[in-house]
C-alpha cells in the first residue's frame, strides 16, 4: 500500500498545473479517505526522508529543487529540443532542454545537463537545462535513406529520434546506390560546425519497396530476429514429444462445443469458448487456452528468448513471434479438428450476468470449428451456410450471456473508448493502396468480454493465495489531469464534474457518440489517463473497474501470460505457489511494458511510412479530416478515412493573425472572428509528405476566413427567425445539445 501511495503522492506533484498544498488537502485531492490517512501519512514520511518531497513555508508540500547539475538519458523532439530522464529517480519530471542548449546530443545519450531556474508558476520553481556534455552515445547504428548532394553522398535517418543528415564516404564498397534503404555504422558523431560521419555497413534495399521499409523499421527499434539453434531444437523437441493420448491427468472436454473465433488472418490460436446450463439452469462459460507453459519450461533457452522478446509483433504483412511456429503456429495453437492442451476457466453466471461460481482445470479439447470474427457476426444475424446447427445455437448463447457481462460491468464502472481503427488495403508489392473502417462487430465485443472476465478470474484466485504476480494494473488517473480534462470538454460545450468519476467519464463519451467531435473527445479521455502496464502492484484496473486484473488468455504471444499460467499450473497440481520476489516481478515488469510498447511504435510507425508513400503520389488531393489537436504552431488534423495525423501550420490556416488560446482550446483569427476548435470537421489538401520524418503537411481546401461552414465564428450567432413551436411543459429541464 505504501509503494502505491508514494506513487501517487510524487505523480501529482509533478503535475504542471500542481499549486503546492498542505498535507490534508494534498491527501485530500488525492482521494484518500480518512481509513487511509494513517497509511499516507507514513508513505508522505518515508518521502520526505528521502528527500523526494519538501514541506516548505506555511506548511505547504512540494518537489525539492532540482540540483545543479543531472546526469541522464536524452530524448530528442523533431522540433529540436528535447528532454532529459535522470538516471537516479527523482521526483521531478524529465528536464526540458531548448533546442540551441542540446549539444547535438542524440535519443538515447547519456547527457550531463546544467539545470537554470525558469521561474515560478503556481508557487512552483520551474527549470530548463543545457546539455553540457555527452558522456556514452547510445546508438551508433542507424538507418535511413542514401542521396547524392553537391557537398557529397548524405544518408536521412529515419524516423524522429536522430534527424541530423550523416555524411557517408565509399558508397561503392557495398554496391550502395542513390534512393537505397541503408544501415550507417557512426565513425565521428555531430558537432556545433560538422555534420555526423560514417560507414554504409548493410544495404537493405530500394526506399519505397515494402521488405526495404518493413527491415528498415525491424533495424530502427531493435525487433528480434530469427530464433537461435538452440530454440529452434527445444522447440522441435517439445512439438514431437507432445502426445494428446497421454492426458490421463487432464480433464477430457473434447465432447463439449467449443470453437474459436478470430481474424481471418490469425494462425496462433490462444483461446476458445464453450458454453452450457448447468443443473440450475446457469450458465457456464468455459474460456480455454492454449496451454503452452506444458512446452516452455523456465530456465530454458525458449524461455529466457520469450522473456527477452516480451511479446509477439504484429506489422502490416509481417509478424514477428514470441515463440517459433513450430509452437505458435503448431502444438499450441488451437486449430480446428486437432486434440490440444488448455487450461480452462468455467465461470458459473446468473441470468444478469453476474459470477456465482469459478473453476479452473487443466484439459484436453477439440475445436469443433475454426470461425472469423466476420463468420461469426453473419451467423449471429441468421446467414448460418457452412456452419454447424449446434455452433450457430452456442453463437447465440454466447452473445446473450456478454451482452449481460457487458451491462454489469458498464453498471460497475467499466470505461469504453470509441476509436475505430482502420485496415490497410495492400496490393501484392506490400504497397498501400486505400484503408477502410477495420472489422468492430459485435464478436469482437464477446470475446473481450469472456477474456477479461476469465482474466479476472485467475487474478482473483491468485490473490487469495496472498502470492505476488504478474498484474496487469492501469492506475487511477489525477485528479488534476481530470480538472485539465473537464476544462477541454467544458470549452467544447459539454457539461462535466469538475473532478470526474467513472460514471461521469461514461455519460461524457456518450454525449459525443457519433459527434464530429466524438474521435477527439475520446482521444482526450485516453490521454488523460496513464498507460497500462505490467507490474506486481496491487492496484487494479481503472478503465475496466476490476480490483483483481491480470493477463492469462493469450501465452502464445505475451510473456505476462506465461508467468501467470505457471503459477496456476502450480495451483491445480496442488504444489505449493512459488513466491516471486516483487523485485524481480517489478523488472520483469518493466522490460515487457517496454517490448509492448515498442511494438505498437513499431506497428504505428510502419503503417504511417506505408500511408505516406501513397499520399506522395497524391500531392493536391482532399482528404476529410477532423480537428484532433490545437497548439501555438498549428492544427492537427486526422484523415478519417485512413486514420493518419498531419499538420496545418498556422500560415496556411489563411490570411489572418492566428492565436492559440489554451483556456478555450481554440485557435482564433483575430481579424475574420473565425475560430478553430477540438472535433472540428476539415477538408484539407496535401501539400507535401516527408517520409523520414514522417512528416504530413496538409492546408484547408479553401481559406478558413471563407470556408463556409468549416469553422465557426467567435462573434454571437444571428438570432434564427421564430418557429411555431409547442411550450415546453413547466419543471421539465432543458436538454443538453451535442
Amino acid at each position: 500500500m505504501a509503494e502505491v501511495l508514494k506513487k501517487q503522492i510524487i505523480k501529482f506533484l509533478k503535475h504542471p498545473d500542481y499549486t503546492p498544498l498542505k498535507l490534508t488537502k494534498l491527501a485530500k485531492a488525492l482521494g484518500v479517505g480518512s481509513e487511509d490517512y494513517a497509511d499516507f501519512k507514513i508513505a508522505f514520511d518515508e518521502l520526505r526522508r528521502a528527500g523526494r518531497v519538501v514541506v516548505g513555508e506555511r506548511n505547504l508540500v512540494s518537489l525539492p529543487p532540482l540540483s545543479g547539475r543531472v546526469i541522464g538519458t536524452f530524448r530528442a523532439n523533431p522540433k529540436g529540443f528535447g528532454f532529459v530522464t535522470p538516471l537516479e529517480p527523482t521526483s521531478h519530471d524529465d528536464l526540458f532542454i531548448p533546442p540551441d542548449e542540446t549539444a547535438a546530443a542524440m535519443t538515447g545519450d547519456i547527457v550531463a545537463a546544467k539545470v537554470v531556474k525558469k521561474g515560478k508558476r503556481a508557487g512552483q520553481m520551474r527549470y530548463k537545462g543545457k546539455v553540457v556534455e555527452i558522456l556514452e552515445r547510445a546508438q551508433n547504428k542507424f538507418v535511413g535513406t542514401l542521396s547524392k548532394q553537391p557537398e557529397g553522398w548524405i544518408v536521412q535517418p529515419d524516423g524522429t529520434g536522430f534527424t541530423e543528415p550523416i555524411s557517408v564516404d565509399d558508397v561503392t564498397a557495398k554496391n550502395a546506390r542513390v534512393k537505397d534503404k541503408v544501415v550507417v555504422e557512426i565513425l565521428s558523431y555531430p558537432t556545433e560546425k560538422y555534420l555526423a560521419r560514417g560507414v554504409i555497413i548493410e544495404v537493405l534495399g530500394r526506399a519505397g519497396q515494402y521488405e526495404s521499409e518493413i527491415n528498415s523499421i525491424i533495424h530502427q527499434y531493435h525487433l528480434p530476429s530469427e530464433f537461435d539453434d538452440a530454440c529452434l531444437e527445444q522447440a522441435r523437441e517439445a512439438g514431437a514429444q507432445f502426445n494428446p493420448e497421454q492426458s490421463a491427468t487432464r480433464d477430457d472436454i473434447t465432447q463439449k462445443a467449443i470453437i474459436t473465433i478470430d481474424p481471418p488472418d490469425a494462425k496462433d490460436f490462444d483461446d476458445a469458448i464453450s458454453l452450457e446450463k448447468n443443473a440450475d439452469d446457469n450458465w457456464v462459460l468455459g474460456v480455454h487456452i492454449a496451454d503452452v507453459s506444458n512446452f516452455v519450461p523456465p530456465d530454458t533457452a525458449l524461455d529466457a528468448e520469450a522473456k527477452t522478446r516480451g511479446n509477439s509483433v504484429y506489422l502490416p504483412g509481417k509478424t514477428i513471434p514470441m515463440l517459433p511456429e513450430i509452437l505458435s503456429n503448431g502444438v499450441c495453437s488451437l486449430q480446428p479438428n486437432q486434440k490440444r492442451f488448455v487450461k480452462s476457466v468455467y465461470l458459473t453466471y446468473d441470468p444478469d450476468g453476474n459470477v456465482l461460481s469459478r473453476r479452473f482445470a487443466n484439459s484436453i479439447m477439440y475445436s469443433a470449428q475454426r470461425l472469423t470474427y466476420q463468420q461469426a457476426d453473419k451467423a449471429l444475424k441468421g446467414r448460418t451456410k457452412t456452419i454447424k446447427p449446434e455452433v450457430v445455437e452456442l453463437l447465440k448463447n454466447m452473445e446473450t450471456l456478454s451482452r449481460a457481462i457487458e451491462r454489469r460491468r458498464t453498471k460497475n464502472g467499466m470505461i469504453h473508448l470509441d476509436l475505430p481503427e482502420k485496415e490497410l488495403i495492400m496490393d501484392k508489392a506490400g504497397r498501400v493502396v486505400d484503408a477502410r473502417p477495420a472489422d468492430d462487430s459485435y464478436p469482437h465485443t464477446i470475446i473481450e468480454m469472456f477474456m477479461v472476465e476469465a482474466n479476472e478470474a485467475v487474478a482473483s484466485l491468485l490473490d487469495r493465495h496472498n502470492v505476488p504476480f504478474m498484474r496487469r494494473i492501469h492506475p487511477e488517473p489525477d485528479t488534476l489531469s481530470m480538472k485539465n480534462l473537464s476544462n477541454l470538454v467544458k470549452a467544447l460545450g459539454f457539461s462535466m464534474p469538475r473532478t470526474p468519476d467513472r460514471t461521469a467519464i461514461q455519460n461524457l463519451l456518450a454525449a459525443v457518440k457519433d459527434t464530429d467531435c466524438s474521435f477527439a473527445i475520446n482521444l482526450a479521455v485516453l490521454r488523460s489517463f496513464e498507460k497500462a502496464q505490467y507490474a506486481p502492484l496491487h492496484i487494479g484496473h481503472y478503465a475496466l473497474a476490476s480490483a483483481h486484473y491480470c493477463h492469462f488468455t493469450s501465452p502464445i504471444r505475451r510473456y505476462a501470460d506465461l508467468l501467470v499460467h505457471r503459477l496456476l499450473d502450480r495451483y491445480l497440481q496442488n504444489k505449493p505457489i512459488p513466491k516471486h520476489q516483487e523485485q524481480d516481478l517489478t523488472e520483469v515488469g518493466k522490460h515487457i511494458t517496454f517490448t509492448e510498447q515498442r511494438a505498437e511504435d513499431a506497428e504505428r510507425e510502419l503503417n504511417t511510412v506505408l500511408i505516406l508513400q501513397m499520399l506522395g503520389k497524391k500531392i493536391g488531393d482532399e482528404l476529410d479530416c477532423v480537428v484532433t489537436g490545437l497548439t501555438n504552431f498549428g492544427v492537427f488534423v486526422q484523415s478519417r478515412k485512413l486514420g493518419i495525423e498531419g499538420l496545418i501550420q498556422m500560415a496556411d490556416l489563411g490570411p489572418d493573425s492566428w492565436k492559440y488560446n489554451s483556456r478555450t482550446q481554440s485557435i482564433l483569427g483575430r481579424h475574420s472572428g473565425v475560430s478553430i476548435r477540438l472535433g472540428q470537421a476539415i477538408k484539407v489538401r496535401i501539400l507535401s509528405v516527408n517520409i523520414p520524418a514522417r512528416q504530413l503537411n496538409l492546408a484547408p481546401v479553401e481559406p478558413l476566413h471563407s470556408a463556409g461552414g468549416q469553422t465557426g465564428k467567435s462573434k454571437p450567432a444571428k438570432r434564427p427567425k421564430k418557429v411555431r413551436t409547442r411550450k415546453r411543459s413547466k419543471g421539465k429541464t432543458k436538454q443538453h445539445r451535442n
